[in-house]
């Protein structure tokens, strides 16, 4: 079946979670991404950990149904190659140093009038511009200068996530931005230049606290895995030591719950709990009426009951009990990919289409396909060999 990118190239010069992140969802549609590493030890990335198989975790996620070229862009001959790469290419995405693209001519103002067509997507932290464009950017900086810090963790913890949440929304939104991109080409037959900053990306994931906190109102409470406006809303803890989250929605939903859950229809209309403005005030007394019923009752008798009165609910799983989740593997999610320490499961892109199916193929190793790649930009076996010589491949 015809992908939606089969036949786009994307050239990316990444490192680390965000433009790796874009780019693997770019080849998942298609598209033939070019992975351009250092020699030798390549993406820093691939160096974090070794738990998958001896391959770090963060990289077997972001890197399948990738090319790997490995080239010193400090050496003139390597980045000749490269420029010569891109003539071929129809996106270049990079998250290198702040300015490091654009002092190797890899900038879109340098790149464009060559290649009028090509889309750059350039990822960083603050954007290309402004006071804070210079600054360094991780991911957990860029949780704190969002305010994500301030409204997850405990009343006295502040929280980071537990995943790399801004390298991943500025990931999406490159992705988005790139697919836009190539529809407006189609239109247009020109490309354009996209700036995508870690800090706008997770600030536009902020909205509800922002307008929550709007005008100078106060924040939303950190409230650890509780909701910090609606009760009962998170965590509570089963008597066989197992914890399911619940959240209420209304009224109704309070009143099913009250009766068929906790059976005590009675509380429905105590004025403590009358109303969620009234839970809410009275949450620890509320708490410990559900955690005393709960705690004579298994996890999937608690489930039983929140089925029953149609209340929302969830296990809180560990990863060993996504690996093994039910409904992923009911919906066959689970793939296998090659990589170059064997096979390993890899889960489908989300989406599920009937017009076309993923790409699936394997994470590369460092280089892997360099000599191939230069071949087909016309290099002699000779002129490789030089290159490979010199450490510039």
């Amino acid at each position: 079946m015809i992908r939606p990118l089969d036949g786009i190239t994307v050239v990316s010069l990444e490192h680390a979670i965000a433009a790796p992140f874009c780019t693997r969802q770019l080849a998942d549609l298609g598209a033939r991404v070019i992975k351009v590493e250092r020699p030798g030890a390549g993406d820093f990335a691939r160096a974090y950990d070794s738990r998958v198989k001896g391959l770090a975790s963060h990289f077997v996620w972001t890197n399948r149904s990738k090319e790997s070229l490995t080239l010193d862009l400090k050496q003139p001959a390597a980045l000749a190659a490269l420029k010569t790469l891109l003539g071929q290419a129809d996106v270049l995405v990079q998250n290198l140093a702040p300015g490091a693209a654009a002092r190797m001519g890899l900038g879109y103002e340098a790149l464009s009038p060559v290649h009028p067509d090509l889309i750059v997507c350039d990822i960083s932290g603050y954007g290309e511009d402004g006071p804070y464009r210079d600054k360094k950017a991780y991911d957990l900086l860029i949780q704190s200068e969002a305010g994500f810090l301030s409204i997850t963790g405990t009343p006295e913890v502040p929280s980071k996530a537990g995943n790399s949440v801004a390298d991943i929304a500025a990931g999406m939104y490159a992705y988005t931005n790139i697919l836009s991109a190539l529809l407006l080409r189609g239109r247009t037959g020109r490309g354009s230049h996209i700036d995508v900053s870690m800090l706008e990306s997770l600030s536009e994931w902020m909205g509800y606290p922002l307008y929550y906190a709007f005008d100078g109102a106060p924040p939303p409470p950190r409230t650890a895995a509780a909701h910090a406006s609606i009760y009962p809303y998170g965590p509570f803890a089963a008597g066989d030591g197992g914890t399911v989250m619940l959240g209420l929605q209304n009224e109704r939903e309070w009143k099913a719950f009250c009766e068929v859950v906790l059976q005590d229809a009675a509380l429905a209309v105590d004025p403590r709990f009358d109303s969620n403005a009234s839970r809410n005030e009275h949450r620890e007394a509320l708490r410990a009426i559900i955690l005393d019923l709960f705690g004579k009752l298994s996890t999937e008798q608690v489930v039983a009951r929140l089925d029953q009165a149609q209340i929302a609910n969830a296990r809180m799983n560990d990863m060993a009990d996504l690996w093994a989740h039910p409904q992923l593997q009911a919906r066959q999610r689970w793939h296998t990919v090659g990589s170059p320490a064997g096979d390993i499961p890899a889960l489908l892109p989300p989406g599920r289409n009937n017009a076309f199916d993923y790409r699936m193929d394997p994470v590369p190793a460092v280089g892997e396909h360099t000599e191939a790649i230069l071949r087909e930009l016309g290099q002699s076996e000779a002129a490789i060999a030089a290159l490979r010589a010199s450490g510039a491949i």
